[in-house]
């Protein structure tokens, strides 16, 4: 039979003045809606936000609630099929608080009742000798507090944040979470970050830790080449960077989570130093760090299921 050539499909190239007109309109949108919310007073803009999303996201992303539903009952199957529904609902409330929070962060943080820290007596002991560390946290509650601890103790943690395509928009982001990582930010994507890199690499973060910084990131996603550990009883492909970096300068490893109290933009952020093995094994190490990791944020999401994000992907 004759060979039959495919023709290759051309990727239309946008010309830059009209991406540009396109970043330009999409900031523009942004900044409206972040002023309607700023407008209301916070505990309002939150409620309205997680009756929004409760009522919308089902029906906008019916994708995502079907795996939202998928995931609880992996994580649950004792659970009855109402009592999974109301867990899904309930987390879609709580992104929808975190979506209001997101805008009003400098007005939290300026309310320092609103932000408790637990076993702060026990992180303080290491405050004047932390040395380099790792916070690693999960996406519950609002996970944008979890950094807190290493700033009230003034050690200036920098994060790995997901840099967003459009520069307007990523450098407002950039600019108001600047309070939460004083250390700055470094970039996943085509937008560079604080520290000058054009993506995350574990050179440049490893020898960022060494030199004795502080780093915050979450480790609770599907990554596809990450290492497989039980997580509710499934294998789970989850990132290694934090252990492998933790176990090999020396660093000191913390999990935190901040979980929400009642409904409202008031926080309980705990914390828990992970203990960073350091045998002649260096893969059995770094697969008891991170099946310990993963133990812990599962006790914590059954202690108040409904604080985490179960719409993302977590099992292959």
């Amino acid at each position: 039979m004759p060979k039959v050539h495919k023709r290759k499909r051309s990727r239309i190239r946008v010309p830059a003045a009209l991406r540009d007109l396109q970043f330009r309109a999409e900031y523009v949108v942004l900044r409206t809606v972040v002023g309607l919310v700023r407008a209301l007073p916070l505990s309002l803009a939150v409620r309205a936000s997680a009756k929004a999303w409760r009522f919308l996201a089902p029906i906008v992303s019916p994708v995502r609630h079907q795996r939202a539903l998928e995931n609880v009952a992996i994580a649950f199957p004792e659970k009855s099929e109402a009592e999974r529904h109301d867990i899904v609902m309930g987390h879609w409330e709580n992104l929808g608080r975190v979506m209001a929070e997101t805008m009003q962060i400098d007005r939290i943080l300026r309310d320092p009742s609103r932000i408790e820290i637990e076993n702060f007596a026990l992180f303080t002991r290491y405050k004047d000798k932390l040395g380099p560390a790792i916070g690693v946290s999960l996406h519950m509650g609002n996970w944008e507090f979890a950094i807190w601890p290493l700033v009230v103790a003034g050690a200036n943690p920098a994060a790995i944040y997901r840099s967003v395509n459009n520069p307007y928009v990523d450098r407002y982001l950039r600019a108001q979470r600047k309070d939460l990582y004083p250390g700055g930010l470094f970039g996943r994507g085509r937008v560079e970050g604080d520290h000058g890199e054009s993506q995350r690499t574990a050179r440049i973060i490893t020898d960022y830790v060494r030199r004795g910084g502080r780093l915050g990131l979450v480790c609770d996603l599907f990554d596809r080449t990450g290492i497989p550990v039980p997580f509710f009883g499934k294998p789970a492909r989850t990132q290694a960077i934090a252990a492998i970096i933790a176990r090999r300068v020396g660093a000191r490893l913390w999990l935190a989570r901040c979980a929400r109290i009642g409904t409202e933009s008031r926080f309980r952020v705990q914390i828990r130093e992970l203990k960073v093995p350091r045998t002649a094994n260096q893969a059995d190490d770094i697969r008891t760090i991170m099946t310990e990791m993963q133990l812990q944020f599962e006790e914590w999401i059954r202690e108040a299921p409904e604080q985490w994000m179960w719409s993302n992907r977590r099992w292959s």
